[in-house]
C-alpha cells in the first residue's frame, strides 16, 4: 500500500500541530482536577512514578497504534481499519470495532458538553462576583441550584455544542489547526498565571508536598488507579487520536511525537495540581474533595482570596478551553467518516451530528433535575433493568452512559486498536510506518503493542467491571 497519500480532509502543517491537537484531546476536565487529586491520595511521588510507568507500558503503545493506523490509511477510523485489514488479507469486519469507538466518542461528547457548559456558566458567575464572601455551604447550594435548572443547563449545553461544531465545520486547517494554535498556547499561559498566583498564597510548598511526598506504603493501593488513569488520560480508544494521525505529515517521527504528547499531557496535569492545591490550602479546604473540588471548593477559595475573582475567571476559562479542545476531538472521527461515505458537505454532516449529540445530552441535563428519580439497576448478568422511579441507589441516565462508555467501550476500543496494529496490519507495514532504524526499538515497540498493552487493558477492563 502506498503510504505517501494525503487525507481528503487535509493535513497538519507540522508534527507540532499534531502534538497540540493530541495534547488538546488528552488534556480535559479530568486532567485539571482528577489527576492532581489522585496524586495526593495515592502516594504522591510514588503514584507519579507508577503513572509514568503505566503510560509507557499501556497508554503510549495504544496511542502509537492508533496514530500509525491513521497515518497509514489516511482515512477515518472505520474506513482505516477496513482498508488496512483487507490489504493485509484479513476480514473487513475489523472496521466494526472502530465504528463502535466513534459511536462511543459521540456518547461521551453528549455528556461532556453538559459539563463543559457548567464551566462556561461559571466564567460569567465568577466574573460577576457571585462567589465573593460566601461560605462553602452557600457555594454548594449555588451549584445545586445550577444543576437543578434544566433551562439553564440546556442553554450552556447548547452554547458549548455550537462552539465545538463551528470548529469542526470549518475543516482541518481553517477550523481544527487554527483554533488549536490559539487554544493550546492560551491554556499553557493560563496555567502559568495560576501557578504564579499560587506562589503568592503562602501555601505553595504545602501543595507541593501534598502532591509529591513519596509514600511507598500506598504504592499497591495506587497501582490499579494509575493503570486506569494512564489508559484514559491519553484520549485513546475512540478513534480521536487515529483521525488526528491521519492528518499527520509523513516525515514526522511517530514514536518521538507520541512520547512527546504523553509527557506533555502528564506535565500539564502535574502543573495544574501544583497551581491549584496551594489555593485550596490557603482557603482552609480539604484537597481530597474529588469532583466537588472544581465547582464547589475552588469557587469558594477564589471568592475568599485577594484577586480571587480575576483568578477564578482565568481558572474557568482554562477549564472551558481544556473541555473544548477535547470535545472537538470527539466529534471529528464520525464527521470524517460520513464525509468520506456520503456526498454531504462537512458543514451539513457536522450540524446533524452535533444536533444528535445535543439531543442525547438532554438526558444528562435532565438527570440532575426532571429525571432525577429515574434509576437504572444492573442485573447479575451485567444487564440494566428498566428504570425504577424514586428508587434508592442505582444509576441515572448520565450514570448509565458514563458506565457504558468509560468502563466497557473505551477499554474494548483500545484493545481493538492495539491488537489490530500489533497482529493484523502485518510486521512490515508497522515497520514501514514507524521508520525505526534501530531493530531493538522496533522489537520493543511491537512487543508492547502485541503483549504488554493488551494484557494491561484487560486488567483495567476487568477491574472497572468489578468495581
Amino acid at each position: 500500500m502506498s503510504t505517501d497519500k494525503v487525507s481528503v480532509h487535509g493535513s497538519w502543517a507540522s508534527r507540532w500541530v499534531f502534538i497540540f491537537a493530541a495534547t488538546g484531546s488528552a488534556v480535559g476536565l479530568g486532567s485539571i482536577w482528577k489527576f492532581p487529586y489522585m496524586v495526593g491520595v495515592y502516594g504522591g511521588g510514588a503514584f507519579v512514578l507508577m503513572f509514568l510507568a503505566c503510560i509507557a507500558l499501556i497508554g503510549a503503545p495504544v496511542m502509537l497504534a492508533e496514530t500509525l493506523i491513521g497515518r497509514r490509511a489516511r482515512q477515518s477510523p472505520a474506513n482505516a481499519l477496513k482498508v488496512l485489514a483487507v490489504a493485509a488479507g484479513h476480514s473487513p469486519k475489523w472496521s466494526w470495532g472502530a465504528f463502535a469507538g466513534m459511536i462511543t466518542a459521540l456518547l461521551i461528547l453528549s455528556f461532556y458538553s453538559v459539563v463543559g457548559g457548567w464551566s462556561l456558566d461559571y466564567i460569567i458567575d465568577m466574573g460577576r462576583g457571585d462567589f465573593q464572601g460566601v461560605t462553602p455551604d452557600q457555594v454548594g447550594a449555588y451549584f445545586g441550584n445550577v444543576i437543578a435548572d434544566p433551562w439553564r443547563l440546556t442553554l450552556w449545553h447548547t452554547i458549548f455544542m455550537v462552539l465545538s461544531a463551528v470548529v469542526i465545520a470549518r475543516g482541518v486547517v481553517a477550523g481544527l489547526e487554527r483554533s488549536l494554535r490559539i487554544m493550546m498556547p492560551l491554556l499553557f499561559v493560563m496555567i502559568l498565571v495560576l501557578l504564579g498566583y499560587s506562589m503568592t498564597t503562602g501555601h505553595f510548598m504545602e501543595g507541593v508536598h501534598f502532591m509529591f511526598d513519596f509514600q511507598p506504603e500506598k504504592v499497591l493501593d495506587g497501582l490499579l488507579p494509575a493503570m486506569g488513569h494512564a489508559f484514559f488520560s491519553l484520549s485513546v480508544g475512540v478513534g480521536s487520536i487515529m483521525i488526528y494521525g491521519a492528518y499527520m505529515p509523513k516525515n514526522a517521527s511517530l514514536t518521538r511525537t507520541v512520547v512527546g504528547v504523553a509527557l506533555l499531557d502528564t506535565f500539564v496535569s502535574l502543573l495544574a495540581g501544583v497551581a491549584l492545591f496551594p489555593i485550596v490550602f490557603a482557603a482552609g479546604l480539604n484537597p481530597s474533595e474529588g469532583p466537588g473540588l472544581m465547582f464547589v471548593s475552588l469557587p469558594f477559595a477564589f471568592g475568599s482570596m485577594a484577586f480571587g475573582q480575576v483568578m477564578g475567571v482565568v481558572f474557568f476559562l482554562l477549564v472551558a478551553i481544556a473541555a473544548w479542545s477535547s470535545a472537538i476531538s470527539l466529534l471529528e472521527p464520525m464527521v470524517a467518516y460520513l464525509v468520506e461515505r456520503t456526498r454531504l458537505s462537512r458543514a451539513w454532516v457536522t450540524f446533524w451530528l452535533a444536533f444528535t449529540c445535543w439531543f442525547v445530552g438532554l438526558g444528562t441535563v435532565f438527570s440532575f433535575n426532571i429525571w432525577k428519580q429515574a434509576k437504572f439497576f444492573v442485573n447479575e448478568d451485567g444487564l440494566f433493568h428498566l428504570y425504577q422511579w424514586g428508587a434508592t441507589g442505582g444509576l441515572d441516565f448520565f450514570g448509565v452512559i458514563d458506565f457504558f462508555t468509560s468502563r466497557i467501550m473505551l477499554p474494548l476500543g483500545g484493545l481493538c486498536f492495539v491488537v489490530f496494529a500489533g497482529w493484523i496490519m502485518g510486521r512490515e507495514a508497522v515497520r514501514d510506518e514507524l521508520s525505526l532504524r534501530n531493530p531493538v526499538l522496533f522489537a520493543l515497540s511491537l512487543f508492547l503493542m502485541r503483549y504488554v498493552a493488551p494484557i494491561g487493558i484487560l486488567v483495567v477492563f476487568a477491574a472497572q467491571l468489578w468495581k
